[in-house]
Protein backbone atom coordinates (compact mmCIF):
# COMPACT_ATOMS: atom_id res chain seq x y z
CA UNK A 1 0.00 0.00 0.00
CA UNK A 2 1.36 3.77 -0.78
CA UNK A 3 1.69 6.13 1.73
CA UNK A 4 -1.18 8.33 -0.38
CA UNK A 5 -3.38 5.38 -0.34
CA UNK A 6 -2.62 5.02 3.49
CA UNK A 7 -2.89 8.36 4.23
CA UNK A 8 -6.33 8.36 2.14
CA UNK A 9 -7.93 5.90 4.56
CA UNK A 10 -7.07 7.16 7.60
CA UNK A 11 -8.42 10.05 7.18
CA UNK A 12 -11.81 8.23 5.29
CA UNK A 13 -11.73 11.27 2.65
CA UNK A 14 -13.70 10.31 0.04
CA UNK A 15 -12.74 9.90 -4.03
CA UNK A 16 -15.27 10.91 -6.68
CA UNK A 17 -15.70 9.22 -9.36
CA UNK A 18 -18.19 10.24 -12.80
CA UNK A 19 -18.69 7.96 -15.29
CA UNK A 20 -18.60 4.30 -14.64
CA UNK A 21 -19.25 2.86 -18.10
CA UNK A 22 -16.79 0.47 -19.72
CA UNK A 23 -13.56 1.87 -18.83
CA UNK A 24 -14.38 3.82 -15.73
CA UNK A 25 -16.41 0.81 -14.29
CA UNK A 26 -13.34 -1.55 -13.64
CA UNK A 27 -11.23 1.55 -12.40
CA UNK A 28 -13.73 2.82 -9.95
CA UNK A 29 -13.81 -0.95 -8.55
CA UNK A 30 -10.09 -1.50 -8.06
CA UNK A 31 -9.74 1.52 -6.24
CA UNK A 32 -12.81 0.32 -3.87
CA UNK A 33 -11.17 -3.10 -3.73
CA UNK A 34 -7.43 -1.18 -2.68
CA UNK A 35 -9.76 0.25 0.32
CA UNK A 36 -10.61 3.56 -0.64
CA UNK A 37 -14.07 5.00 -0.18
CA UNK A 38 -15.99 6.69 -3.28
CA UNK A 39 -18.48 8.10 -4.15
CA UNK A 40 -19.89 7.68 -8.02
CA UNK A 41 -22.15 8.94 -10.55
CA UNK A 42 -23.23 7.84 -13.69
CA UNK A 43 -26.36 8.06 -15.76
CA UNK A 44 -26.70 4.29 -15.76
CA UNK A 45 -28.20 3.32 -12.86
CA UNK A 46 -26.97 -0.71 -13.53
CA UNK A 47 -23.55 0.78 -13.30
CA UNK A 48 -23.71 2.30 -10.25
CA UNK A 49 -25.77 -0.10 -8.60
CA UNK A 50 -23.13 -2.63 -9.42
CA UNK A 51 -20.00 -0.15 -7.31
CA UNK A 52 -22.55 0.62 -4.76
CA UNK A 53 -22.70 -3.45 -3.90
CA UNK A 54 -19.22 -2.83 -2.99
CA UNK A 55 -19.26 -0.32 -0.18
CA UNK A 56 -19.42 2.84 -2.98
CA UNK A 57 -21.77 5.19 -2.33
CA UNK A 58 -24.48 6.47 -5.11
CA UNK A 59 -24.68 10.11 -5.81
CA UNK A 60 -27.58 11.90 -7.27
CA UNK A 61 -26.39 14.17 -9.71
CA UNK A 62 -22.52 15.86 -10.89
CA UNK A 63 -22.60 18.29 -7.68
CA UNK A 64 -23.38 16.10 -5.40
CA UNK A 65 -20.41 13.76 -6.13
CA UNK A 66 -18.50 17.36 -6.22
CA UNK A 67 -19.60 18.87 -2.92
CA UNK A 68 -18.23 15.95 -1.35
CA UNK A 69 -15.16 14.56 -2.50
CA UNK A 70 -11.64 16.49 -2.80
CA UNK A 71 -10.70 14.59 -5.72
CA UNK A 72 -12.83 13.65 -8.38
CA UNK A 73 -11.97 11.57 -11.29
CA UNK A 74 -14.11 11.51 -14.66
CA UNK A 75 -14.09 8.64 -17.70
CA UNK A 76 -16.29 9.97 -20.24
CA UNK A 77 -17.21 9.02 -23.79
CA UNK A 78 -16.97 12.16 -25.51
CA UNK A 79 -15.54 15.81 -25.18
CA UNK A 80 -18.77 17.18 -24.92
CA UNK A 81 -20.00 15.67 -22.18
CA UNK A 82 -16.47 15.78 -20.34
CA UNK A 83 -17.14 19.98 -20.82
CA UNK A 84 -21.01 19.92 -19.57
CA UNK A 85 -19.63 17.38 -16.57
CA UNK A 86 -17.06 20.03 -15.46
CA UNK A 87 -18.45 23.28 -16.52
CA UNK A 88 -21.67 23.26 -17.13
CA UNK A 89 -25.17 23.88 -14.58
CA UNK A 90 -24.20 22.36 -11.36
CA UNK A 91 -21.11 20.39 -12.99
CA UNK A 92 -17.90 20.12 -10.93
CA UNK A 93 -16.78 23.95 -11.13
CA UNK A 94 -19.65 24.62 -8.62
CA UNK A 95 -18.52 21.79 -5.83
CA UNK A 96 -17.79 22.97 -2.81
CA UNK A 97 -15.14 20.15 -1.77
CA UNK A 98 -13.20 19.38 -5.06
CA UNK A 99 -9.59 20.43 -5.20
CA UNK A 100 -7.88 18.31 -8.13
CA UNK A 101 -9.84 16.82 -11.01
CA UNK A 102 -8.21 13.63 -12.58
CA UNK A 103 -9.25 13.24 -15.82
CA UNK A 104 -9.49 9.92 -17.23
CA UNK A 105 -10.95 10.34 -20.64
CA UNK A 106 -10.16 11.03 -24.12
CA UNK A 107 -11.24 14.35 -25.30
CA UNK A 108 -8.55 15.99 -26.90
CA UNK A 109 -6.26 18.70 -25.59
CA UNK A 110 -8.39 21.98 -26.71
CA UNK A 111 -11.13 21.04 -24.51
CA UNK A 112 -9.06 19.50 -21.78
CA UNK A 113 -7.08 23.24 -21.41
CA UNK A 114 -10.66 25.10 -21.94
CA UNK A 115 -12.02 22.23 -19.11
CA UNK A 116 -8.68 22.94 -16.52
CA UNK A 117 -8.84 26.67 -17.41
CA UNK A 118 -12.54 27.36 -16.15
CA UNK A 119 -12.05 25.00 -13.32
CA UNK A 120 -8.39 26.66 -12.63
CA UNK A 121 -10.25 30.19 -12.57
CA UNK A 122 -12.56 28.32 -8.90
CA UNK A 123 -8.78 27.20 -7.88
CA UNK A 124 -9.42 23.28 -8.97
CA UNK A 125 -6.36 21.59 -10.56
CA UNK A 126 -6.78 19.71 -13.28
CA UNK A 127 -4.41 16.33 -13.83
CA UNK A 128 -5.14 15.36 -17.71
CA UNK A 129 -4.43 11.38 -17.47
CA UNK A 130 -6.00 9.31 -20.28
CA UNK A 131 -5.37 5.69 -20.00
CA UNK A 132 -4.59 3.32 -23.03
CA UNK A 133 -5.38 -0.59 -22.18
CA UNK A 134 -8.64 -1.23 -22.64
CA UNK A 135 -11.03 -2.72 -20.17
CA UNK A 136 -8.96 -5.86 -20.07
CA UNK A 137 -5.97 -3.70 -18.74
CA UNK A 138 -8.62 -1.37 -16.61
CA UNK A 139 -9.76 -5.07 -15.09
CA UNK A 140 -6.25 -6.12 -14.22
CA UNK A 141 -4.59 -2.98 -13.15
CA UNK A 142 -2.03 -2.50 -15.71
CA UNK A 143 -3.23 0.52 -17.74
CA UNK A 144 -0.42 3.14 -19.26
CA UNK A 145 -1.22 6.35 -18.13
CA UNK A 146 -0.14 9.51 -19.41
CA UNK A 147 -0.68 11.97 -16.69
CA UNK A 148 0.11 16.02 -17.85
CA UNK A 149 -0.35 19.05 -14.90
CA UNK A 150 0.72 21.03 -12.31
CA UNK A 151 3.40 19.28 -10.54
CA UNK A 152 1.87 19.63 -7.25
CA UNK A 153 -1.37 18.24 -8.09
CA UNK A 154 0.26 15.22 -9.77
CA UNK A 155 2.24 13.94 -6.65
CA UNK A 156 -0.82 14.46 -4.25
CA UNK A 157 -2.53 11.67 -6.78
CA UNK A 158 0.28 9.74 -7.84
CA UNK A 159 -0.61 6.89 -5.32
CA UNK A 160 -3.86 6.39 -6.49
CA UNK A 161 -2.62 5.93 -10.55
CA UNK A 162 -0.68 2.77 -8.87
CA UNK A 163 -4.05 1.49 -8.45
CA UNK A 164 -5.03 1.27 -11.88
CA UNK A 165 -1.51 0.54 -13.45
CA UNK A 166 1.79 2.59 -14.74
CA UNK A 167 1.77 6.57 -14.97
CA UNK A 168 4.24 8.18 -17.53
CA UNK A 169 4.43 11.84 -16.47
CA UNK A 170 4.35 13.61 -20.04
CA UNK A 171 3.99 17.45 -19.04
CA UNK A 172 3.49 20.17 -16.68
CA UNK A 173 0.24 21.28 -18.62
CA UNK A 174 -3.30 20.12 -18.99
CA UNK A 175 -3.27 18.83 -22.58
CA UNK A 176 0.07 17.25 -22.95
CA UNK A 177 -1.58 14.02 -22.13
CA UNK A 178 -4.19 14.04 -23.99
CA UNK A 179 -1.93 14.85 -27.07
CA UNK A 180 -0.34 11.93 -26.69
CA UNK A 181 -3.29 9.14 -25.66
CA UNK A 182 -4.54 10.21 -29.17
CA UNK A 183 -1.20 9.83 -31.30
CA UNK A 184 -1.29 6.29 -29.40
CA UNK A 185 -4.40 5.67 -30.19
CA UNK A 186 -3.76 6.43 -33.58
CA UNK A 187 -1.11 4.36 -34.25
CA UNK A 188 -3.41 1.24 -32.76
CA UNK A 189 -6.75 1.72 -34.95
CA UNK A 190 -4.25 2.45 -38.27
CA UNK A 191 -2.24 -0.78 -37.29
CA UNK A 192 -5.25 -2.54 -36.75
CA UNK A 193 -6.88 -1.63 -39.97
CA UNK A 194 -4.26 -2.09 -42.48
CA UNK A 195 -3.41 -5.26 -40.60
CA UNK A 196 -6.79 -6.47 -41.44
CA UNK A 197 -6.55 -6.15 -45.03
CA UNK A 198 -3.32 -7.76 -45.20
CA UNK A 199 -5.16 -10.68 -43.16
CA UNK A 200 -7.46 -11.03 -45.76
CA UNK A 201 -5.67 -10.61 -48.53
CA UNK A 202 -3.46 -13.60 -47.13
CA UNK A 203 -6.97 -15.41 -47.16
CA UNK A 204 -7.53 -14.95 -50.62
CA UNK A 205 -4.05 -16.28 -51.57
CA UNK A 206 -4.46 -19.47 -49.41
CA UNK A 207 -2.40 -18.69 -46.55
CA UNK A 208 -2.84 -20.41 -42.89
CA UNK A 209 -4.11 -17.54 -40.96
CA UNK A 210 -2.15 -18.79 -38.04
CA UNK A 211 1.26 -19.17 -40.06
CA UNK A 212 0.65 -15.71 -41.59
CA UNK A 213 0.59 -14.36 -37.89
CA UNK A 214 3.21 -16.11 -36.44
CA UNK A 215 5.78 -15.60 -39.68
CA UNK A 216 4.58 -11.88 -39.38
CA UNK A 217 5.37 -11.71 -35.53
CA UNK A 218 8.75 -12.97 -36.11
CA UNK A 219 9.59 -10.00 -39.02
CA UNK A 220 9.63 -6.54 -39.03
CA UNK A 221 5.74 -6.63 -39.50
CA UNK A 222 4.65 -7.29 -36.38
CA UNK A 223 2.29 -4.50 -34.35
CA UNK A 224 0.30 -4.43 -32.34
CA UNK A 225 -2.41 -6.04 -33.63
CA UNK A 226 -0.87 -8.72 -34.83
CA UNK A 227 0.91 -9.42 -31.30
CA UNK A 228 -2.19 -8.94 -29.48
CA UNK A 229 -5.80 -8.28 -31.02
CA UNK A 230 -5.79 -10.66 -33.58
CA UNK A 231 -4.66 -14.26 -31.79
CA UNK A 232 -6.90 -13.07 -28.87
CA UNK A 233 -9.67 -11.95 -30.72
CA UNK A 234 -9.68 -12.34 -34.33
CA UNK A 235 -8.56 -15.63 -35.30
CA UNK A 236 -10.72 -17.15 -32.18
CA UNK A 237 -13.80 -15.00 -34.30
CA UNK A 238 -14.53 -14.05 -30.23
CA UNK A 239 -14.32 -10.00 -31.12
CA UNK A 240 -14.28 -9.20 -27.80
CA UNK A 241 -11.49 -6.75 -27.23
CA UNK A 242 -13.95 -4.22 -25.26
CA UNK A 243 -13.55 -1.75 -27.77
CA UNK A 244 -16.11 0.07 -29.87
CA UNK A 245 -15.87 1.44 -33.27
CA UNK A 246 -17.52 4.42 -32.71
CA UNK A 247 -14.80 5.20 -30.12
CA UNK A 248 -12.15 4.62 -32.59
CA UNK A 249 -13.93 7.09 -34.95
CA UNK A 250 -13.89 9.50 -32.27
CA UNK A 251 -10.55 8.79 -30.96
CA UNK A 252 -9.07 9.05 -34.76
CA UNK A 253 -10.85 12.51 -35.82
CA UNK A 254 -9.42 14.01 -32.97
CA UNK A 255 -5.91 13.08 -33.23
CA UNK A 256 -6.17 13.94 -37.31
CA UNK A 257 -7.71 17.16 -36.10
CA UNK A 258 -5.74 17.86 -33.94
CA UNK A 259 -1.87 17.24 -35.33
CA UNK A 260 -3.47 19.00 -38.75
CA UNK A 261 -3.74 22.05 -36.68
CA UNK A 262 -0.01 21.54 -35.54
CA UNK A 263 0.70 21.92 -39.21
CA UNK A 264 1.22 17.77 -39.91
CA UNK A 265 -0.50 16.76 -43.06
CA UNK A 266 -1.89 13.46 -41.78
CA UNK A 267 -1.99 11.47 -45.52
CA UNK A 268 -1.87 8.33 -43.65
CA UNK A 269 -3.91 8.81 -40.63
CA UNK A 270 -6.82 10.69 -42.64
CA UNK A 271 -7.60 7.45 -44.63
CA UNK A 272 -7.10 5.19 -41.86
CA UNK A 273 -9.69 7.49 -40.04
CA UNK A 274 -12.14 7.28 -43.41
CA UNK A 275 -11.72 3.58 -43.45
CA UNK A 276 -13.06 3.55 -39.67
CA UNK A 277 -15.74 5.93 -39.68
CA UNK A 278 -17.03 3.55 -43.04
CA UNK A 279 -17.42 1.21 -40.90
CA UNK A 280 -19.75 3.07 -38.51
CA UNK A 281 -21.93 3.70 -41.16
CA UNK A 282 -22.20 -0.07 -41.58
CA UNK A 283 -24.16 -0.47 -38.71
CA UNK A 284 -20.69 -1.04 -37.23
CA UNK A 285 -20.50 1.92 -34.39
CA UNK A 286 -21.62 -0.41 -31.54
CA UNK A 287 -19.65 -3.13 -32.78
CA UNK A 288 -16.59 -4.28 -31.20
CA UNK A 289 -13.64 -2.30 -32.99
CA UNK A 290 -12.23 -6.46 -33.58
CA UNK A 291 -14.96 -6.72 -35.99
CA UNK A 292 -13.54 -4.43 -38.54
CA UNK A 293 -12.05 -7.70 -40.15
CA UNK A 294 -15.68 -8.69 -41.26
CA UNK A 295 -16.22 -5.81 -42.99
CA UNK A 296 -12.72 -6.13 -44.93
CA UNK A 297 -13.68 -9.99 -45.79
CA UNK A 298 -16.90 -8.67 -46.55
CA UNK A 299 -15.73 -6.33 -48.73
CA UNK A 300 -13.08 -8.39 -50.39
CA UNK A 301 -15.88 -11.18 -50.96
CA UNK A 302 -14.52 -13.63 -49.33
CA UNK A 303 -17.07 -16.63 -48.80
CA UNK A 304 -17.76 -17.82 -45.38
CA UNK A 305 -15.66 -15.89 -43.18
CA UNK A 306 -17.85 -12.78 -42.60
CA UNK A 307 -20.38 -13.30 -40.05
Amino acid sequence: MSSSQASSQRSGRLLGFVGVGTMGRPMARRLIEAGHALIVYDRDQAAVAELEALGARAAASVREVADNAHTVFTSLPTPAIFKQVALGDAGLVDGGAIKILVDLSTVGSRIEKEVADGLLAKGIETVDAPVSGGAAGATKGTLAIMAAGNPAALEAVRGLFDVLGKVFVVGDRPGQGQLLKLLNNMLSSTAFAITSEAFVAGLRGGLDPDVMMSVINAGSGKNGATLDKFPKHVLPRTFDFGFPVGSVCKDIGLAVDECQALGVPMWVGSVARQVWNYAAMQDGSARDMTELVKYVERWSSVDGLAD
